[in-house]
């Protein structure tokens, strides 16, 4: 399959699906947190996926896109922070923390690869005819 947007990159929707599973589960925290951990772990869950796609958009200049991956994979760990206090809060059921802890270390390997090996991503200078 060609990837001809960053939602078609596996990455993408890893992130996308971590992010509605956040989503989910923190609908159920307490109203108290509605501004602290219920608004923190929402935003960055959110902000993983919103970086790839400006990435994907600077993806002529290898800088940026490594840039805007590396904001992207600080996110990713930033929701995985949240998501251990949400558990240690008792907001967020252990199995449910394992399983998204899990598709944060996935999210994470996978930008790490791409932030270590970027080339095969960044766009071609077409030659004038």
């Amino acid at each position: 399959m060609q990837i001809k947007s960053a939602k078609d990159l596996m990455v993408y929707q890893r992130a996308y699906s971590l992010a509605m599973d956040v989503f989910r589960a923190s609908s159920s925290f307490p109203k108290e947190e509605r501004y602290a951990l219920t608004d923190q772990v929402r935003r960055s869950s959110r902000s993983v996926c919103a970086n790839l796609r400006e990435a994907w958009s600077k993806r002529r200049y290898e800088a940026h896109f490594v840039s805007k991956l590396t904001d992207s994979d600080g996110e990713n760990a930033e929701t995985d922070t949240w998501l251990d206090f949400a558990r240690d809060c008792g907001y967020l059921a252990v199995p449910d923390h394992t399983r998204m802890h899990a598709l944060c270390g996935e999210v994470g390997a996978m930008l790490g690869s791409m932030i270590n090996n970027p080339k095969p991503f960044i766009l071609k200078e077409q030659s004038a005819l």
